[in-house]
């Protein structure tokens, strides 16, 4: 049973692909991909209600679950999809309920309620199996960079412990104490390096370096707990990076990342134990208590988008670089840029609406954003036109 208010079941799924140029949502009529820069329906299938929808980057390759209201769509078979030649390429059936799928260009991760599986992306063979506490809200994380290849994993359900494994070599790496309560979300940066969580109280953020679990950043949301529904990394053009988060307060905060020194990957005394050396430097990171740290190291967002979406309906942000419309027409889609002051937030909502903001990165309280565009994804046209309205 979905956990999304009656109002907002028509749409069971939202995601964005690993470098947030498309957007791809289950429905209970099926699924749709968008274009982010042009909010077009790119792709849309229709054959009944869809529970997960995973995009690999802008390629052919989607992989979907069903919500099982008719037997061709098991919550527990995933299929993939070519877009191109719209013909079912494979399948795959586990014991239970398929809760989350993860995408790299090595990697296909398949999350259940006690248990992850890594496949190889190519054969889609099972490579290896982690046992896992019970993970009812889906969580994981997995690296969009196919060479620094981590997965990340509640590993209690107790407190926000995170256990992040290897999914190329295959071995855990560390476990971080990141939060006391549980986790919400969890996200990493594009290249595979930094990892953000939020628990369920949501008042704080952290930023942790991987593999050496180092805190870098720690950033304070609030002082009253609720819900995140999302983390999102900006792109690595982006200078200072970027990190934004949607709630369930309808507001969205953006935050900046300072710099930081990378502690050194490189063992001195050699590779012997270098997964338990990983795994330990995790643990010490951990020791410090963290209430005490977050009251000298915590920073404020530089921006706050209030009402970015309705009070406690889902939502999912995500941090695109700025564009430059090139076109004098406006039939061109429009070209992306590398100006490194300025980006763009997409939030979506599981109401079926698409916002984009634009934001100036400034010095201290200077950082400002504009609403650009609100778009009607949910189209009920015939003709599937998108209802948008540009401020």
């Amino acid at each position: 049973m979905s956990n999304l208010q009656a109002s907002d079941r028509r749409v069971l799924s939202l995601a964005f692909n690993q470098d947030n140029s498309c957007l791809a949502i289950g429905t209970q009529d099926g699924f749709k991909i968008f274009n982010c820069d042009t909010c077009q329906c790119c792709y849309k299938r229709s054959e009944g209600a869809i529970n997960v929808v995973e995009m690999l980057f802008s390629t052919s390759l989607v992989a979907v679950v069903g919500a099982g209201e008719q037997p061709a769509l098991s919550p527990r078979r995933l299929s993939v999809f070519n877009t191109i030649t719209d013909v079912l390429s494979a399948e795959l059936n586990f014991v239970s309920s398929i809760l989350c799928v993860r995408m790299n260009r090595k990697r296909l991760v398949v999350v259940l309620e006690r248990k992850t599986y890594i496949h190889d992306l190519g054969q889609l063979t099972i490579l290896h199996t982690i046992d896992t506490v019970s993970n009812s809200r889906a969580l994981c994380a997995l690296s969009p960079n196919h060479e620094n290849c981590y997965l990340a994993l509640p590993a209690s359900t107790s407190n926000g412990t995170v256990l992040v494994f290897d999914a190329l070599d295959l071995h855990a790496v560390c476990q971080i104490q990141a939060h006391r309560s549980p986790l919400a979300a969890m996200s990493f940066s594009s290249d595979g390096l930094l990892l953000a969580t939020a628990s369920d109280q949501g008042t704080v953020i952290r930023v942790h370096s991987i593999p050496q679990a180092s805190k870098v950043h720690t950033f304070r949301r609030g002082s009253y707990p609720v819900t995140i529904y999302s983390l999102s990394f900006g792109p690595p053009s982006q200078v200072p990076q970027l990190l934004a988060a949607s709630c369930a307060s309808g507001t969205i905060h953006v935050f900046k990342l300072g710099s930081y020194s990378k502690p050194r990957t490189e063992d001195p005394l050699g590779n012997v134990g270098q997964t338990s050396n990983g795994m330990a430097a995790g643990l010490l990171a951990s020791v410090i208590p963290n209430s005490m740290s977050d009251m000298v190291e915590s920073e404020r967002c530089i921006v706050t988008i209030k009402n970015g979406s309705p009070p406690n309906v889902r939502s999912h942000c995500a941090i695109a670089a700025h564009v430059e419309d090139s076109s004098e027409d406006g039939d061109e889609a429009p070209t992306s840029t590398s100006s490194s002051n300025r980006a763009r937030i997409f939030v979506v909502t599981t109401g079926g609406f698409f916002h984009e903001w634009s934001i100036t990165v400034g010095q201290g309280k200077e950082s400002s954003c504009t609403l650009q565009r609100e778009v009607a994804i949910l189209s009920s046209s015939l003709s599937d036109e998108i209802s948008a309205h540009f401020v």
